[in-house]
């Protein structure tokens, strides 16, 4: 594939970096320092322009914070400005990072997401007999920046479009050139766009017919338990020569046996919660539910938080677990089931 350039300038077109703006404040807009960069939105926006075309641009102004939900983990959030630089960016280069996805690729695309890679793995597992389930050990913090940065210079040939993803590739790590920060929009595409390599030999290279991967998530389908003790030998290289990453522990079992993807358990005919999203689900409603009570949250704030976790849960057979849950006390005006 011919490597796209001429793609820099777009970027810092002003028009560019104004919907970069309203996307990154999207959710965001009664934050401090988000009313400040919209108060003086011009002059930011110019500033950030005049930055950009000299090259003077600072990044990695990151707030670190951990969350606990399913498992802890260090979130690194960057500045507002930055992470207007990081939707600008992806504005223009989002085409191209998506033309190298394969199609059972489900993170970090529009028109993807964890349900259609559900729906997907859903289809595969009743088709087959036997899976592999795939995933990376710490992921985020093992991705090699030079390995990454050759990668891009594969796809791109922009001068300063590669010197600004080095220096937002630099301007984190986990060990010495390595990691990328959890929480950036920038790593989502980059962490993506590195296993997209995998992805392209596993169906390229080893033709296999059954596979969904989202973000390290990998899944492979198979008639045999031989067929996918062979498979994951040669991806266990694949990872190890050209990526230089690490495989947790593989699972290799019949499809029939249920398979743990995303948050669900999935059967041949049906699709249950998997023991920490039904504990998850839970605890989050008794909380939603004591917020409401003791007047913290307000019926709207109860709906904003609550909705997403009922259709989270709707996708996997939990009538009796919804009745149990939303039956406690009373009546709040949503109708779960």
């Amino acid at each position: 594939m011919k490597r796209a350039g001429n793609l820099f300038d777009i970027i810092a077109e002003p028009d560019n970096l104004r919907i970069a703006f309203w996307k990154a404040s999207r959710g965001k807009s009664y934050k401090s320092d988000v009313i400040s960069f919209q108060n003086n939105l011009e002059c930011e926006l110019k500033n950030m322009r005049e930055l950009l075309n000299s090259g003077s641009l600072d990044v990695g102004n990151y707030h670190y914070f951990k969350i606990y939900d399913p498992k802890e983990r260090l979130i690194c959030a960057a500045s507002f400005p930055e992470r207007v630089l990081h939707h600008a960016i992806m504005n223009v280069c989002d085409p191209y990072f998506e033309r190298f996805q394969i199609y059972d690729s489900y993170a970090t695309r529009r028109d993807k997401g964890t349900h259609k890679a559900l729906d997907r793995a859903t289809i595969l597992n009743k088709r087959n007999h036997y899976f592999l389930k795939l995933d990376i050990n710490k992921f985020f913090n093992t991705i090699d920046h030079k390995i990454l940065l050759n990668l891009l210079q594969s796809r791109f040939k922009d001068t300063r479009l590669l010197s600004m993803f080095e220096q937002i590739i630099y301007s984190y790590s986990t060990s010495k050139g390595r990691g990328l920060p959890i929480g950036n929009l920038t790593s989502q595409y980059f962490a993506n766009f590195y296993l997209a390599f995998l992805d392209h030999y596993i169906k390229e290279e080893l033709q296999v017919k059954g596979y969904v991967r989202y973000m390290d998530d990998m899944i492979l389908w198979g008639k045999n338990r031989t067929e996918m003790k062979e498979y994951l030998l040669i991806i266990e290289k694949y990872l190890g020569e050209y990526l230089d990453l690490h495989l947790n522990k593989p699972v290799i079992n019949k499809t029939g046996q249920g398979l743990s993807f995303l948050g669900y358990t999935l059967f041949k005919d049906h699709r249950k919660l998997n023991r920490r999203s039904k504990k998850r689900f839970i605890r989050k409603a008794d909380i939603y539910r004591n917020n409401l009570i003791n007047d913290i949250w307000t019926q709207e704030e109860y709906h904003e938080h609550i909705v997403p976790i009922i259709e989270f849960v709707r996708k996997a057979d939990t009538t009796s677990l919804r009745k149990i849950v939303f039956n406690k006390d009373i009546d709040y005006g949503l109708e779960p089931c």
